[in-house]
């Protein structure tokens, strides 16, 4: 045979190999992860925990893995779990990927500091763990991953609330999956899904609660713990040493204890009472500022 006449038939078998169906590949393969959208809904941050600071109100936890020092600022309401989609506890040494939301306001300090939604211990290597807002076709275009959920797939949410698989659509979603194809996006079918969402108890309720569990009076002022109902509000509370300054986007409050006056963006304003230290780590200010953060 002829050399011009074996051409034309082995482009014939390389045309139809290329169109084959994908091929499922391990997670941890480099094919899942392409940025497709600038638009990304979770800042991650990676590293070992190397120091552990506790107090009453949070834990604070320094991680080390690349230029910088970043803090993990980890309250009650912070979810962590293990690669694998069980939950667990951090402690010094282990490996972490953290995440938070992108909206979420931060002070800008060094090392930075996050307060993460979600944070994840790298334990099981053939479980890849991701957290993503995914859209109405289930994917998300940074991620560049889309899910295809069948009954085997746990679906749960963070509040503890009832869902399923219509209920995913256009929501923050933590994923574990193991296997995903070679197409654009990639795909995969999850072992596990936890919907973060709010906890539909309703704030107000739940900041008058706190005022009314945790409070004490000065001259006729109702004194009312700062983190905790801050924190609360969606507020972001960074430590001076001195007092705090919280912020949430463009408000930002500084406040100093042992002193009636304290900062509101540019403006100084001034308190009746004195923000005091009550307990360790643990700042009182009058009730009116929280009323202000309510607004």
């Amino acid at each position: 045979m002829k050399l011009y006449n074996i051409v034309p038939f082995v482009m014939s078998v390389l045309l139809v190999a290329g169109v084959a169906v994908p091929e499922a590949v391990g997670a941890k393969e480099e094919v899942k992860a392409e940025v497709t959208s600038d638009e990304k809904a979770f800042i991650k941050v990676e590293g070992t925990i190397d120091v552990m600071e506790k107090s009453d109100e949070l834990t604070l936890y320094t991680i080390k893995g690349g230029d910088d020092s970043p803090v993990l600022a980890i309250t009650e309401e912070t979810i962590i779990f293990d690669s694998s989609g069980k939950k667990t506890e951090l402690k010094k040494g282990d490996t972490v990927s953290a995440y938070t939301h992108a909206d979420k306001p931060m002070i800008l300090i060094y090392p930075p500091q996050y307060t993460p939604d979600v944070v994840i211990v790298e334990e099981h290597e053939a479980t890849t763990a991701v957290v993503g807002i995914f859209n109405d076709e289930l994917v998300d275009p940074y991620l560049k991953l889309q899910l295809k959920v069948d009954d085997s797939t746990d679906i749960s949410s963070a509040s503890g609330n009832k869902v399923k698989a219509g209920d995913l659509e256009d929501k923050n979603l933590l994923v574990f999956y193991r296997e995903t194809t070679r197409s654009i996006p990639a795909q995969t079918t999850p072992e596990k899904i936890v919907v973060l969402d709010v906890n539909t108890v309703d704030e107000d309720a739940a900041v008058e609660q706190i005022i009314e569990d945790d409070h004490y009076m000065v001259d006729g002022v109702k004194m009312v713990p700062l983190r905790l109902l801050a924190e609360k509000l969606g507020y972001v509370v960074d430590s001076t040493g001195v007092g705090a300054i919280v912020s949430k986007g463009a408000p930002t409050y500084t406040i100093t204890r042992g002193q009636k006056e304290y900062g509101y963006n540019k403006s100084l304003m001034k308190f009746e009472v004195t923000p005091e230290l009550l307990e360790p780590r643990k700042t009182y200010v009058p009730v009116e500022l929280i009323e202000e953060m309510m607004k």
